[in-house]
């Protein structure tokens, strides 16, 4: 796709926003990440939201679905800088994002990347003073809330990455080979206002 406003060529992200249904469900964008720089501009796209600024996103689909990386690439369009390590053995890993566009000036926006993975005792919630945590204000990314159960307080928006082979495009260079692992299939729903103002940002 060719951007309007730069004439430069940009990864297309292939969706559809779904609003809602009966009373009570949460709107759905469905669509699809050819490879990683697909991944990239969701993830620009999604950090251009004000509401970024206080949410809670919980991230879902299986190991190596792609949670870690969708999170690196909208931590670094929100001004994260430095390394970005995993949280998978530290529970949590704190960010600060110092020239983030959706602040005012010199105000960072806080993030917390949490991965409940091996979040196995309760006490450890309490302990680690992720109630706190999940209480300040700032960005909240999640990967395997089901994990920490009924301590999870309201996820704002549910963002599903499932691999798709079915989606991998041809490679441009006859003599590359193809790489349909980074094909992702992604379903996107908002369950609260935060989450569809979220949501609005999206194609």
């Amino acid at each position: 796709m060719i951007s309007s406003k730069t004439g430069v060529h940009v990864p297309t992200i292939v969706g559809t926003q779904l609003s809602s249904g009966a009373a009570g469900d949460a709107s759905t964008w469905t669509g699809a990440w050819a490879d990683e720089a697909g991944t990239a501009e969701f993830a620009r796209t999604l950090a251009t939201s004000p509401a970024m600024a206080h949410a809670t996103l919980s991230l879902q689909g299986d190991l190596g679905a792609g949670k870690t990386t969708f999170v690196r690439h909208l931590l670094r369009a929100l001004g994260v800088r430095g390394r970005i390590k995993s949280p998978t053995y530290a529970v949590v890993e704190p960010h600060s994002a110092i020239d983030c566009p959706l602040m005012p000036a010199g105000e960072p926006l806080a993030i917390w990347h949490f991965d409940f993975y091996r979040f196995n005792d309760p006490r450890e919630w309490e302990d680690a003073g992720f109630r706190e945590l999940f209480a300040a204000p700032g960005l909240k990314l999640v990967e395997w809330p089901e994990r920490a159960g009924a301590f999870m307080p309201v996820v704002d928006l549910i963002i599903d990455i499932q691999p798709d082979e079915s989606l991998a495009q041809p490679p441009s260079d006859p003599d590359m080979t193809e790489h349909p692992a980074e094909a992702r299939r992604v379903r996107v729903k908002a369950l609260t206002p935060t989450g569809h103002r979220l949501l609005e940002a999206l194609p």
